[in-house]
């Protein structure tokens, strides 16, 4: 055999950097601040329902509810959504083919880790009011302190008034804080366990210190902040019970690098993969598949509950799909499952070189190489994973290179190091064909998250292309 033919043998990822002109660093450039953009008005998985339905919508898109009132027979071109509770959402474009022959699906999440507050939140202690806490996903607890953070949420108020609330996100709005401990008094902190070293009941948010001006109440600093949130907002203490208020790290989302080449920001698990696929969905037109980019809520802590993947949410507005178009019953909808072909679009660790030993070099993914084809996530095993088929990750190897798609394989980690899961095997579960396909992120649950502009921008390019050609 010759020399080209032998290395034509072996697979090289390749940096997606290596392959760019100056227009195609333009694009990608370009892409990262539209994508910053969203990911700023995009904190919260109800903030992020809002701003995909606000861009759908320019572009044509219609809620479904509208059409089933109309009773509108949908026709291929047409564009929905379809919205669950305000913290997930669902855009379907009807294709030629009839849906019972399959759709084309890519799948995120629009949650990310943070801290909830608890119903009975705020309470006073020697001077300062302090808002009680629980973390939501898997975080590590000491990166929340000394940090400023901010506060997203919605309050619904007596009688049914809603009111959006965000404090620390205007460069003239006070930030909240978590203290800890000054090193000169941290001896017995210091001897614990990292995982033990801030703990769940202790991440109490500083949100005041000055008391009202009557001498003679009690929790005079209390008061005074139900006093500014009354005056503000028109709530009181018993709001706190009906309200859904997060704590994420305050700030915009920043370039990173003397070359610009990455992005921090909060929430790029998964938000990152609900924009590359928003971006590719609102660009497909008249497609032969229905194409579907789903978009969840309850990823990080089971995808239980109504909003969650397990729900029946995504079932529910297919069915309505359907049935507009003509084509429901109840042997349709599962075919049309059961023939569907799906990314489940979330993201992987990258190798990190400064923690090299938790990952294994030739399985690892990495910042600048591409989009990554993860076969199975899980742990201990493979445990609650997807196994992708091997038909279909050679689908899905052939339509990257067909397309000039630069893409690369990971997994999460070594093996019984740890491990992590997706939306993947929820939605196998109805038979159709599903593999994670996502971006690599450095400090993957962090407050700040880092992720490469060319991975971005690839992965945008390679939903697109699933969504437009697998057949």
């Amino acid at each position: 055999m010759s020399k080209n033919e032998l290395e034509n043998l072996t697979k090289k990822f390749d940096s997606v950097w290596d392959k760019l002109t100056a227009e195609d660093i333009k694009a990608v450039m370009e892409f990262s601040e539209n994508y910053k953009e969203f990911m700023d008005a995009s904190k919260t998985e109800r903030e992020a329902v809002n701003e995909i339905v606000k861009r759908a919508t320019e572009k044509g898109y219609i809620n479904l509810n509208d059409a089933i009132k109309e009773n509108r027979k949908l026709n291929t071109g047409d564009k929905i959504y379809a919205i669950n509770k305000e913290k997930a959402v669902a855009l379907f474009v009807i294709g030629k083919d009839k849906i019972e022959n399959g759709m084309n699906i890519v799948g995120s999440h629009i949650d990310s880790p943070r801290i909830d507050l608890k119903p009975n939140a705020l309470y006073e202690d020697e001077g300062f009011a302090l808002l009680e806490t629980h973390y939501y996903g898997g975080i590590k607890k000491y990166q929340w302190v000394t940090i400023p953070l901010a506060l997203h949420g919605v309050v619904v108020k007596k009688g049914g008034e809603k009111v959006n609330v965000v404090i620390g996100e205007d460069e003239n709005d006070p930030v909240l804080y978590i203290t800890d401990l000054l090193i000169h008094l941290s001896a017995d902190q210091m001897e614990k366990k990292l995982a033990k070293g801030i703990e769940g009941e202790d991440l109490n948010v500083l949100i005041g210190s000055q008391p009202i001006e009557d001498k003679e109440a009690k929790g005079r600093v209390k008061l005074n902040i139900l006093r500014l949130l009354n005056e503000k907002y028109g709530m009181n203490e018993e709001d706190f019970i009906t309200a859904e208020f997060e704590i994420v790290p305050a700030g915009k989302s920043r370039d990173v690098g003397l070359d610009r080449s990455m992005v921090m920001a909060y929430g790029h698990d998964d938000k990152v993969c609900a924009y590359t696929s928003l971006e590719a969905i609102l660009e497909i037109n008249e497609p032969e598949k229905t194409c579907v980019a789903l978009f969840v809520d309850k990823e990080e802590i089971g995808s239980n509950g109504a909003t969650g993947m397990h729900s029946k949410f995504f079932e529910n507005a297919l069915a309505e799909i359907m049935n507009l178009k003509g084509e429901y019953t109840e042997l349709n909808l599962r075919r049309a499952l059961a023939n569907s072909k799906m990314l489940s679009s979330d993201v992987t660790a990258a190798f990190d070189p400064i923690y090299p030993s938790v990952l294994e070099k030739k399985n690892s993914a990495y910042m600048g190489k591409g989009i990554v084809i993860t076969k199975y996530t899980g742990s201990r095993g493979k445990y609650s994973c997807n196994d992708a088929n091997a038909e279909f990750l050679g689908e899905i190897r052939d339509l990257f290179n067909a397309n000039n798609i630069t893409w690369q394989t990971g997994e999460l980690g070594k093996v019984d190091q740890g491990g992590g899961g997706t939306i993947a095997y929820i939605t196998a579960e109805y038979g159709m064909e599903v593999v994670d396909c996502g971006v690599a992120l450095l400090s993957m649950h962090a407050p700040w998250e880092i992720a490469s502009k060319v991975d971005i921008y690839e992965t945008y390019k390679a939903y697109k292309v699933f969504l437009q050609h697998i057949k």
